[in-house]
């Protein structure tokens, strides 16, 4: 069987225009992996009021963010499709959960070029109900109505692949290299709690207390999207060798009015310039490729708040994006699929 690649990121409006960031957010947040609630409440809320009042404020931020080339996460993640292509022997094709380049077109891409079995790769080290797994059931949806012929291999979290780990320390390390900082915020996306509860495969082990979190061996660890936050900064803290109290996880870009995933980064960000931290770095290890909640969010939105606690340095990380290390980590996982392939055939 003749192999290839699908790399699959989040998405992005076609243009900064509120019809398109419309369209976008509608196809998006109607995912009931993204607003998993029952299908009339989630139109009543989607469609009726948050499509209603958000699309022009978000077009005003992505205008804010958006590159000549277009929209940063499409164009960043190109560029590591072009760089992934160039150390392997396969086709390598790109698409987005929401937007126009959808997966379908992806793997019609695949299979116009003969591949019949193909390793889906989320770019996301981290398992999210409302990232990987609706990527996975989307992928499964499509290959039963339209592409029957191909075989799928998933690809897990990669939140602790040492080669991930390296990468993104290596990154933090240069960023701040002669950086004078006093902490490093280490802020994922936030999810409601409720999506920890339903990605529990024990039915109740999750405390949801910040304990069990590192507690090592649990089985509902596999798909806990908290666990693997708090375990990629512990293990990336331990490469680079900060010391307890230097650095913290927060989560960030919440909706509505159910608890989500705690501390928040914005109101962290407030609370230690209030408390008089003069210097911060922040870093966003749940986004592979650089976009609007990195750029915005974080870059614009976050900095400001803490200038306006009194806060003096604010240092934005950059996503690993194309970065020559984080290629690398791409192409071992494919290496190692084929040769584990390779290995079942012989």
């Amino acid at each position: 069987m003749s192999k290839g690649i699908l790399l699959i990121n989040l998405g992005s409006p076609d243009s900064p225009n509120p019809k398109d960031v419309k369209r976008y957010l509608g196809e998006f947040l109607m995912d009931p992996r993204v607003i998993d609630v029952p299908l009339w409440a989630r139109t009543l809320l989607v469609k009726g009021i948050i499509l209603n009042t958000r699309p022009k404020a978000s077009a005003k931020a992505y205008k804010k963010i958006w590159w000549e080339e277009g929209s940063p996460l499409i164009v960043l993640s190109e560029r590591l499709q072009d760089k992934v292509q160039k150390q392997v022997d396969y086709p390598v094709a790109l698409a987005m959960r929401y937007g126009s380049m959808t997966i379908k077109k992806g793997l019609q891409e695949l299979v116009d070029k003969g591949c019949t079995e193909i390793k889906t790769i989320p770019l996301y080290p981290q398992f999210a109900m409302a990232t990987t797994e609706t990527i996975d059931v989307k992928v499964d949806k499509l290959v039963a109505e339209n592409f029957p012929q191909v075989t799928i291999t998933r690809t897990p979290a990669f939140y602790h692949r040492q080669d991930y780990i390296k990468a993104l320390s290596k990154s933090i390390a240069d960023t701040l290299e002669g950086v004078d900082y006093e902490h490093i915020l280490f802020s994922y996306h936030g999810v409601p709690e409720r999506h920890i509860r339903k990605s529990d495969i024990t039915n109740g082990n999750c405390k949801m207390n910040g304990k069990c979190c590192f507690k090592m061996g649990s089985a509902q660890h596999e798909f806990c999207y908290r666990h693997q936050c708090e375990i990629t900064t512990v293990n990336v803290a331990k490469k680079l060798g900060l010391k307890n109290g230097t650095y913290s996880t927060t989560f960030q870009s919440r909706l509505g009015f159910d608890p989500w995933l705690k501390p928040y980064t914005d109101r962290t960000i407030e609370r230690m310039g209030k408390a008089g931290l003069q210097k911060m770095a922040i870093v966003t290890p749940a986004f592979v490729s650089d976009c609007l909640e990195t750029l915005e969010e974080i870059a614009m939105e976050g900095e400001e708040i803490f200038h306006e606690v009194g806060g003096k340095e604010f240092t934005v990380v950059p996503c690993l994006n194309e970065r020559d290390d984080f290629v690398k980590v791409v192409t071992n996982m494919i290496e190692e699929w084929a040769k584990a392939e390779m290995q079942l055939t012989m």
